[in-house]
């Protein structure tokens, strides 16, 4: 018993040993695996940056990590404009809606190895929604992506009236909403730098290379655009009325585009480029949201007394119709007040394509590279419009932002 217990005891060590020296080896081969892999990748992106540029004309810059501290300023304004047309008064209201949240101000750092890293940013205020952005640059690409999702209940407004064609009232306004109007876009674009030899975005938005001669190019790109405007709360029902029943406006977009950029360099490491780039849509599908309510704008020039009361179940009055011409009546600040037994139900949704809707993309960005930093500054401005019969949406969205960064 005594020689079985002082075998399994010999067994037992010689296991554990083993497993031991095992773990070790097995450690040792994975960190060697990863490191061999980390320094493929680097080898892969050093030669990639150099092999594809005219060294005359770029400079690949010996250090390949960069740091870069990032403050940036983003902006976003919609215009809704819509016609509303009362047949059995020959009357007709154009009017337009401008959303403008605030700007949204976020400071952040990028850091990476060549045009390849990651990015994070803080939002400074609260107020302006939240705002995601991703982009990436080599020698003969660029990707963008952003998102943008905020909220807003104060609008400027413009109606114009016509009766009989005449003109009879024009109404400027700033309007407080009932309820906050939801606005979410997402963009994602990518391009491709015909002249990439001599040529580089990246030397004035991201700086993983340097422009040392003036050059231009240019450029194929393709952009994905969706967006949403949703207004679609009881609240807003005056909004929802002279809207055709519409209550949500949804689009995807798709575009293509043909531009050029031009990097002039007045002086060794100061760069200045531009960028115009008009697209033109090859997928346009705009998707409405409908809205049906018990109340419609006053048509009669007398309030009409003999609906009697409204029955949710079968959303009728009384009398058996649906609507019922609402009575214009305001509190003491102006605000029109809103019947107690207002009601409002999903109406079905309205899809559309159309083709050939007109957009641009306009970018500038300057920078300036000393031995080791370098700071830069960059812009963008993107427009897009979507259109549904009587309906159309403009969303203009840009951005500013200022750079410090090193290479190490």
């Amino acid at each position: 018993m005594k020689k079985l217990l002082l075998v399994l005891c010999f067994l037992g060590a010689s296991t554990a040993s083993f497993a031991e020296n095992w773990t070790e080896q097995l450690q040792d081969s994975t960190s060697n695996s990863l490191k061999a892999r980390i320094q493929q990748l680097q080898t892969y992106l050093d030669s990639a940056a150099r092999r594809k540029v005219d060294p005359h004309y770029i400079e690949v810059p010996e250090k390949p990590w960069r740091v870069i501290l990032r403050y940036k300023e983003n902006g976003v304004n919609v215009d809704y404009e819509n016609t509303f047309e009362i047949p059995e008064v020959a009357t007709r209201a154009d009017w337009k809606l401008c959303f403008e949240p605030p700007t949204a101000s976020s400071i952040g750092f990028w850091a990476g190895y060549r045009g390849t890293g990651v990015s994070y940013s803080q939002s400074l205020n609260k107020n302006a929604g939240r705002y995601f952005s991703i982009s990436s640059t080599g020698p003969k690409y660029g990707f963008n992506f952003r998102y943008r999702r905020f909220k807003t209940s104060i609008a400027t407004s413009n109606a114009t009236i016509y009766s009989n064609e005449k003109l009879i009232e024009d109404i400027d306004d700033d309007e407080d909403l009932a309820s906050p109007v939801w606005i979410h876009s997402t963009y994602i674009n990518g391009y491709y730098v015909l002249n990439g030899r001599r040529y580089s975005q990246a030397a004035a938005y991201n700086q993983s290379v340097i422009q040392r001669r003036s050059a231009g190019s240019f450029l194929l790109g393709a952009t994905w655009y969706q967006s949403s405007l949703d207004y679609a709360d009881i609240g807003n029902y005056g909004f929802i009325i002279i809207g055709n029943n519409t209550g949500k406006i949804q689009v995807h977009q798709a575009n293509i585009g043909f531009g050029y950029g031009y990097n002039f360099v007045p002086f060794r490491g100061f760069v200045i480029n531009a960028m115009a780039m008009p697209t033109v849509s090859v997928y346009n599908r705009v998707k409405l949201y409908k809205y049906k309510l018990n109340y419609t704008i006053p048509i009669y020039t007398e309030d009409r007394d003999d609906y009697g009361t409204w029955d949710e179940d079968t959303r009728m009055w009384s009398n058996g119709l649906q609507q019922r011409p609402m009575t214009v009546e305001t509190d003491e600040k102006g605000n029109l007040i809103v019947p107690d037994d207002i009601d409002m139900w999903d109406d079905g949704t309205e899809t559309s394509y159309s083709w050939l809707r007109f957009n641009v993309d306009l970018r500038l960005g300057m920078a300036y590279n000393w031995k080791v930093w370098f700071i830069g500054f960059q812009a963008q401005f993107n427009n897009f419009s979507y259109k549904k019969d009587a309906s159309k949406v403009t969303l203009t969205d840009w951005y500013a932002r200022v750079s410090l960064g090193v290479r190490l």
